[in-house]
C-alpha cells in the first residue's frame, strides 16, 4: 500500500476528499499530509444544508492529527467556501475537524482521554502541545458537551457549597442525585447564587422537582421557597450536615472540659480530640483501649459523645411517626444534659425539624454531592489550585459534569 493510500485510511479520508501528497521531514520528526477535494464537487451551506458550487477557497490551514509512530502528523488543506443566497459566503464543514479547531476529531478524542487522566501541564507534555492548546481542548470539550446535553430538570437535586479560596470564597453546586453529576455552578453562596439555577427553568418547570437535599443555610432555603412550588415538603436537610453540628458541639464540650481540667492539673483529655470525633470501628487497637477508658470515666465529653451516637439512630427508622417519638425522647435528654453546646445544637435542629423529618418521605442525602465535592477537591489539588474562577468551573464540568466530551464526528470512534 503506497503512502497516500495508507494515510487516507489512517486519517479516515473519504470522497470527495483525497490525499494529494505526503511529505516526511526526518529532521523535524514530522509527517505532512496534503488533502484536496475533487473538482466540480458541490458542498452544503453549514447553516441551511443547501448544496452549492464552490465559491472560492480559504488560505491553507493545518490540523494536528494522531502521531504516525514517533512522527507528529499534520493535515493540510484549503477549506472550500460556498456562496449561499440566504446566508452569504461561508466555509463548508470539514469531515475531519470542527469549525475553529486546529486539531482533528481523532486527536481531540485522544486529548480528552489524556486530560481526564492528567492535569493540563502533564497532558500537554504527553500530547506534545502547549499548555494553552491543552486548555483550549479542555474548554472546547466542555462547550461541546454542554451544547449537546439536553438539560432537563432533575427530579432529585442536591445543593452544596464548595470553598474555592481563602477569605470565605465559595461556589454553589447543584447536583443531580440520580446521575451523580454537577448540573450548575453559581458564584458565592447567596440566595441569588441558587436562585439563578431555578430561574433558568422557571417556576412552572420547577414543579417537577420532587426532592432537594441541602444543609440548613438560610440563603439556600429562601431560594428554594421562592422558586420551587411546595418547597417545604420537598426540602430535606442533610443528615451529614446535621451530624456535623452535633460533632462540633461535642468538640466544644471537650474544649471547655479540657480547659477546666488543665486548670486543676488534670491531663485526662490531653490529645483526645480525634478520639471523640472518629468512628470507634476505624480506630487502631491502642486508640480503642484509651477511648474505652475515657468512656468509662465520668466526663462531660463522654455524655456529649453518647448523645451524638444515639442521635445517629434517628435515620434508621422506617416510619416518620416512630422517628418523631425517638426525636422527642432524644431532645428531652439533650436539653436536660446541662451541656450548653449540646443544648444549643438540639434547639438548632428542633427549629428545622419538619425538614429533617422529610427524609422519611424522600429518603435522600447529600452523600452524592459530598462525593462530588471530594472529587472536585482532587481536581483542584491536581492542578495546584485555580487563580481563575472560570477555569475552575470549566475543570469541574470537564471532570464531574457527566458530559459527552468527545467530538461527534470522530471517524474512528473514541480513542482508548
Amino acid at each position: 500500500m503506497e503512502s497516500k493510500e495508507l494515510h487516507r485510511h489512517l486519517l479516515g479520508i473519504n470522497e470527495p476528499w483525497r490525499v494529494e501528497r505526503v511529505d516526511l521531514d526526518m529532521t523535524r520528526g514530522q509527517v505532512d499530509v496534503y488533502v484536496e477535494h475533487a473538482k466540480g464537487v458541490r458542498f452544503s451551506c453549514p447553516k441551511c444544508g443547501q448544496e452549492h458550487a464552490v465559491y472560492d477557497h480559504s488560505a491553507e490551514r493545518t490540523w494536528r492529527h494522531l502521531d504516525s509512530c514517533q512522527f507528529m502528523t499534520y493535515l493540510h488543506a484549503s477549506p472550500p467556501r460556498v456562496s449561499c443566497p440566504e446566508h452569504g459566503v461561508l466555509q463548508a464543514r470539514l469531515p475531519w475537524a470542527d469549525e475553529g479547531s486546529r486539531f482533528t476529531h481523532l486527536f481531540e478524542a485522544l486529548a480528552v482521554n489524556v486530560l481526564l487522566a492528567a492535569n493540563i501541564e502533564r497532558a500537554a507534555g504527553l500530547l506534545r502541545i502547549s499548555w494553552g492548546q491543552a486548555w483550549n481542548l479542555t474548554e472546547r470539550a466542555v462547550l461541546r458537551g454542554r451544547a449537546a446535553k439536553r438539560y432537563a430538570l432533575p427530579k432529585q437535586i442536591g445543593v452544596d457549597e464548595k470553598a474555592i479560596a481563602k477569605g470565605h470564597q465559595y461556589m454553589t453546586l447543584v447536583c443531580d442525585l440520580g446521575q451523580a453529576t454537577v448540573e450548575y455552578i453559581g458564584k458565592g453562596r447567596r440566595e441569588e447564587s441558587l436562585g439563578a439555577y431555578f430561574k433558568a427553568f422557571g417556576t412552572e418547570r420547577c414543579v417537577g422537582i420532587e426532592a432537594i437535599s441541602l444543609d440548613m443555610w438560610p440563603a439556600f432555603i429562601n431560594a428554594c421557597r421562592d422558586w420551587v412550588p411546595e418547597a417545604d415538603g420537598k426540602m430535606v436537610f442533610d443528615r451529614f450536615h446535621i451530624m456535623r453540628h452535633i460533632l462540633e458541639a461535642v468538640d466544644k464540650v471537650r474544649k471547655q472540659e479540657h480547659k477546666a481540667l488543665m486548670d486543676k492539673g488534670d491531663t485526662t483529655l490531653v490529645k483526645s480530640k480525634y478520639l471523640w470525633l472518629t468512628n470507634p470501628s476505624n480506630m487502631a487497637d491502642q486508640a480503642k483501649k484509651r477511648f474505652k477508658e475515657l468512656q468509662s470515666s465520668e466526663l462531660k465529653t463522654a455524655r456529649a459523645w453518647a448523645l451524638k451516637e444515639v442521635l445517629r439512630k434517628l435515620w434508621s427508622y422506617t416510619s416518620m411517626a416512630w422517628a418523631l417519638k425517638f426525636w422527642k425522647r432524644w431532645y428531652y435528654w439533650a436539653t436536660h444534659s446541662r451541656l450548653q453546646p449540646m443544648i444549643d445544637a438540639a434547639k438548632l435542629i428542633a427549629r428545622h425539624l419538619p425538614n429533617v423529618l422529610t427524609y422519611f418521605k424522600h429518603r435522600i442525602t447529600n452523600a452524592v454531592a459530598e462525593g462530588l465535592n471530594s472529587k472536585i477537591a482532587t481536581v483542584q489539588k491536581r492542578a495546584c489550585g485555580f487563580r481563575n474562577r472560570d477555569h475552575f468551573k470549566i475543570a469541574i464540568y470537564f471532570h464531574c459534569g457527566g458530559l459527552d466530551l468527545y467530538p461527534v464526528q470522530a471517524t474512528h470512534g473514541k480513542v482508548g
